[in-house]
């Protein structure tokens, strides 16, 4: 009798924790994420490299002014990576939900979506109060961070894993705050590589069945 009473409680938590996260989040997503972002950094540093060829190692200046044209196809190839992302998760998000019967608009993905936005807006904001400042080198790490935050502050509302991610990417953030000659390569680990790893771990642990 206690037994049968203790997994009626058990059943009746796991509904509760079911009905107030949201746990479809596309594995998937969280690769071709990675995959964008690193083709993304290679673009930028094709793009950087090509422009030392053109006015010497000397004149880096010339690369991070708001007027380069360089810098501007740098952003252009961001804002690119972050619309494909964006897309890609939202796609393969939908998909997820209608095979497993669900809505992607309810009150979790809305609390979800809440919770991420708050600290990337934050973080949207202060780097372009960084760009419009001159403070180029800070922009990489402070993307960073404020997207690890954003992980980890939604990460209540969904899969436990994207907590660690958020946490990964804040130490990456940081790291890339120390060693700052290393921005585009830290941006490309957190970006590319973590969501990489961590997309792979959702999809064999969640997705596939």
């Amino acid at each position: 009798m206690d037994d049968k009473y203790l997994q009626d409680i058990s059943e009746i938590k796991s509904m509760m924790n079911k009905s107030s996260q949201f746990i479809s989040l596309s594995g998937l997503g969280g690769i071709m994420a990675g995959i964008y972002a690193l083709i993304g950094a290679f673009i930028a540093h094709v793009l950087i490299e090509n422009n030392n060829n053109n006015y010497g190692t000397g004149n880096y200046d010339k690369i991070i002014t708001l007027e380069s044209h360089t810098f501007k196809l740098i952003v252009l190839t961001a804002l690119v990576v972050l619309v494909l992302s964006i897309a890609t998760a939202i796609l393969l998000t939908y998909n997820k939900t209608k095979r497993g019967g669900e809505t992607v608009w309810n009150s979790s993905s809305k609390r979800l979506l809440t919770n991420f936005m708050i600290p990337l807006v934050t973080g949207g904001i202060f780097g372009l109060l960084l760009l419009r400042n001159g403070s180029y080198g800070l922009i990489a790490p402070v993307t960073l961070i404020f997207y690890g935050l954003s992980c980890v502050n939604a990460s209540k509302y969904t899969l436990r894993d994207v907590r660690y991610l958020g946490i990964t990417i804040i130490i990456i953030g940081l790291l890339a705050t120390e060693f700052s000659g290393y921005a585009l390569e830290f941006w490309a680990l957190g970006f590319g590589i973590c969501h990489i790893v961590y997309g792979s771990m959702m999809y064999f642990k969640y997705d596939r069945n």
